[in-house]
């Protein structure tokens, strides 16, 4: 099949181009390219005959409509967003822009092009829309988000991402559009930007940096390796049934400190040792960001016994290759480091307003 992927530069976008690639689909990647989208990310797959890249805005329907008829995807994989939730503390507008208005062009382009399609293309064609559980809001110490799980968003970035998936599901119901909706937990790995968690810690820790952890580090968050989740997302578009959502998860259950510690501990074994001692001695508490939610936890039965999806790596696994690939690969990442100095946005200029 040939796959629009929106945002396939950026850190779950690229894996997805990836993999795609690997099993024999085309893809066309259209993305802006924000601050957080790099073409690094698609190197391995930029000269393949079947790979085509656009840059291109997903708010501008004119560009949209004429990469749809031009290109003729057999399905849309909707991933472009403003994604971290600092950021949407302190300025809301581009997540809006982005997550709601974008996602209203990308669903408006996407019916006019599958209307005009013969029959038999029709019935195949499929509008993926990529989204996140944090739409679900925060859960108490027990329990699983299902795709029956009431929305409650807590942040800009999470209430925009909910209204996104509102008007994908509205798109379906009220135009016969073949749309589907999956929302996953927290993903990491290679050529993941070093504003989120992970990559900044294993960065920060790398150099013998303070290592902060808002509040006392007790939010729990389920991790998924997002190559796993790039199988799952194409899974889910060949496979899943129309109008349905699928929640993706890895049900690796951890909180935020025991991440961090766990990352000090991979680097001490596979980086050279810091003359301070072990990396656990960097971990620095600071104030919590505003609505930080506690914990998160997806429900990935549907997705695993209707469509057989299993996640390939636990968080040990997922971790350590991690680590490995940031100790490799300091071509993808070091430019990034000159413009981006790993402050924790949200809380820094939330406080200050």
């Amino acid at each position: 099949m040939k796959v629009l992927v929106t945002g396939g530069a950026g850190f779950i976008g690229s894996a997805v181009c990836r993999h795609l690639i690997e099993q024999g689909d085309g893809v066309v990647n259209l993305d802006v390219m924000t601050y957080a989208a790099t073409s690094g990310s698609t190197a391995s797959v930029a000269e393949s005959p079947d790979y085509t890249f656009i840059k291109a805005d997903i708010t501008d329907a004119v560009a949209v409509a004429s990469i749809l008829a031009e290109h003729q995807p057999d399905a849309i994989m909707h991933l472009a967003a403003e994604s971290h939730v600092d950021r949407s503390i302190t300025g809301a507008g581009p997540f809006i822009q982005t997550n709601v208005v974008g996602t209203y062009v990308m669903l408006d382009a996407a019916l006019t092009y599958w209307r005009s399609l013969p029959s038999e293309r029709a019935g195949t064609f499929r509008f993926l829309h990529v989204s996140t559980d944090e739409v679900y809001g925060a859960l108490g110490d027990e329990g699983l988000f299902s795709e029956t799980t009431a929305y409650d968003p807590r942040s800009p970035y999470s209430a925009s991402k909910a209204a996104s998936d509102h008007l994908a599901s509205a798109w379906g119901h009220t135009y016969g559009l073949p749309v589907l909706i999956s929302n996953c937990s927290n993903n990491y790995g290679p050529f993941h930007f070093p504003e989120k968690l992970i990559p900044l810690c294993i960065l920060k820790a790398l150099e013998g940096q303070p290592l902060p952890v808002y509040g006392d580090g007790s939010q729990i968050r389920d991790w998924l390796f997002v190559e796993d989740h790039a199988r799952a997302l194409r899974l889910i578009v060949k496979e899943g049934r129309v109008g349905e959502t699928y929640n993706v998860g890895g049900r690796n259950e951890r909180r935020n400190l025991e991440v961090v510690e766990a990352i000090c501990d991979v680097l001490d074994r596979l980086a050279p040792p810091l003359p301070t001692g072990p990396r656990r001695g960097l971990i620095t508490f600071v104030a919590d960001r505003p609505g930080h939610d506690r914990r998160y936890a997806i429900d990935a039965t549907k997705l695993e016994t209707e469509l057989g999806w299993r996640a390939e790596h636990d968080f040990t696994s997922g971790l350590e290759a991690t680590v490995a690939w940031y100790l490799a690969n300091d071509w993808w990442w070091a430019p990034l480091q000159s413009g981006y100095d790993g402050g924790r946005l949200g809380l820094t200029k939330a406080a200050a307003n």
